[in-house]
């Protein structure tokens, strides 16, 4: 689509027809709307206000929003023409999505936080259809093997937004670290909350070590609360995850009865797959209760995942009262086990309106009746999920996990994985292949996942992030044709925009020069 080049609009709408004319932005172009869609006209007036000086007053109708109830949910019709703008959608969702695109067709400098320039500000005549291809457009965020600042958190919610995504998928614990306040207990955050050292290096290679530094952090219920607020502002829904029965060290370092022997254990500082796992005691199912009875009550979303994932289970096996455990309910041996854990908390979501979510592995032992299925190590999760009529979120490592490199230079920073290059994240589809079109409905969509074991800082999350999430973005939004060339032409328009905001962007050419100095990350081979 040539007009679609030309305006660089990332993703990729879905028609897009050239006019005659222009529209030009000035102090006293004016803009109306109905109530229903104060949150996408207060979010375009804080966008474009401080770069153009132009605050979009309500006493005129140059760019007017209506509401129209033949268009689908979250789909817009923008229409630009010499006199005005146009915005058309049915729901508050559509309308903030064409005030995005709307954005975007200005000249990049509109980015910026304050007028940098005097105009004028511009943007051609055109007509614009568009419409989402998935409800589940994510990205994943590990705070949980190093904290991100709350400021930082909030700056990649309006980057995502930019991208039309509309899940955070926060994962909040780990082994590594525990982030969310709990009232009732609170030395999940006074020692679950903090390491003593970070390991250096790729612990699947020979050469790794670790630093002297303590890290640590958390968010207060507050803070989530702001966190969660201001997602739903740009039509972002925050799924919590809060791991059990594995990737629970943080927590039994915290709370020493929760695990298998009840011994002393520090919060974990290796990566990679821990054998502490929880204990299967009714009173370990009800501390967990009680977290997420907290949990619940500062994210409204509709899902929460309680991951499910990696579980070791050699302390099961070999722990005489696990073993009862399993007699006395009736099961058949450890997957049962962690398919009991899982299903009790299935249920106890189902009682409080909301869904389950987690990891691939929640389908061994059997599948919890309400579970919805993150496929990660490849498809095959889904396709299982799916024809056994279970929804699923596809992730799979190999297209989707923005941690591993993008290349195999020796210059780019230490990860763990084979390259991801941009054009492999580009040609993602995320239904996989062989399932019929009712299994395939059962596909919410799909995310792209930053973990962050060799991500300690914001310039290195950038680095890792983009440009591949504007690609991704694009995988889960626009129809399933792709066009590599025709992408590469829009992100040639699209990159000064990340430059105005300050996104330290992977560039086409290579690392950045500041990435080829040695970090922390990056172990000594003679250690």
């Amino acid at each position: 689509m040539a007009s679609a080049s030309r305006h660089a609009l990332i993703p990729k709408p879905a028609l897009v027809h050239e006019e005659e004319g222009a529209f030009t932005l000035t102090p006293t172009t004016t803009l109306t709307a109905p109530p229903a869609f104060t949150r996408a006209t207060t979010w375009l007036r804080g966008a474009l206000g401080p770069a153009t000086g132009c605050w979009l007053p309500p006493t005129g109708s140059d760019i007017t929003f209506t509401q129209s109830p033949d268009l689908a949910r979250e789909a817009y019709r923008l229409v630009v023409h010499g006199s005005g703008v146009l915005i058309e959608s049915a729901d508050p969702a559509g309308a903030f999505y064409a005030a995005q695109t709307l954005r975007q067709l200005f000249a990049s400098p509109v980015y910026r936080t304050a007028v940098v320039g005097d105009g004028p500000w511009q943007i051609p005549a055109v007509t614009i259809e568009d419409a989402p291809r998935f409800g589940w457009r994510g990205l994943l965020i590990d705070v949980g093997r190093h904290f991100l600042p709350k400021a930082d958190l909030l700056r990649y919610i309006d980057l995502m937004a930019m991208h039309k995504l509309n899940v955070l998928h926060l994962h909040l614990t780990d082994d590594q670290g525990w982030r969310i306040e709990i009232k009732q207990y609170p030395r999940l955050t006074e020692v679950g909350a903090w390491r003593d050292r970070t390991m250096i290096g790729n612990p699947l290679r020979p050469h790794f070590t670790h630093d002297a530094r303590p890290h640590g952090g958390y968010y207060t219920q507050d803070d989530l609360r702001e966190l969660v607020a201001y997602a739903a502002d740009r039509y972002i829904t925050v799924v919590p995850e809060i791991d059990i029965p594995g990737h629970s060290q943080a927590a039994i370092a915290a709370y020493p009865h929760l695990g298998v022997n009840g011994s002393t254990l520090p919060v974990q500082t290796t990566w990679g797959v821990c054998e502490s796992i929880l204990n299967a005691e009714d009173s370990t199912v009800e501390f967990y209760e009680n977290v997420f009875d907290e949990v619940l009550e500062l994210f409204p979303s509709p899902y929460i995942c309680v991951g499910g994932d990696e579980c070791q289970k050699t302390q099961w096996r070999t722990d005489p009262r696990t073993q009862e455990l399993i007699r006395d309910r009736g099961l058949k041996n450890e997957d049962e086990l962690q398919s009991w854990f899982i299903r009790h908390f299935d249920t106890y979501l189902s009682k409080h309106g909301r869904r389950l979510l987690g990891w691939e592995e929640i389908l061994e032992g059997g599948l919890a009746e309400g579970a919805t299925v993150a496929s990660w190590s490849g498809m095959e999760a889904a396709v299982t999920a799916s024809k056994l009529g279970h929804n699923v979120v596809t992730c799979p490592m190999a297209h989707t996990y923005l941690d591993f490199p993008e290349s195999d230079h020796p210059d780019e920073p230490s990860a763990i994985g084979t390259p991801l290059p941009l054009e492999k994240i580009y040609a993602f589809e995320p239904i996989p292949e062989g399932l019929t079109e009712q299994q395939a409905a059962h596909v919410l969509g799909a995310q792209a996942c930053l973990w962050t074991e060799h991500i300690d800082n914001i310039r290195n999350l950038d680095y890792q992030a983009f440009p591949r999430l504007s690609a991704f973005s694009e995988t889960v939004w626009a129809t399933p044709e792709r066009d590599f060339t025709d992408f590469t032409a829009r992100l040639d328009g699209h990159l000064p925009r990340l430059d105005a905001i300050g996104v330290e962007y992977r560039p086409a050419g290579g690392p950045r020069p500041w990435q080829t100095r040695p970090d922390r990350h990056q172990a000594d081979p003679t250690t």
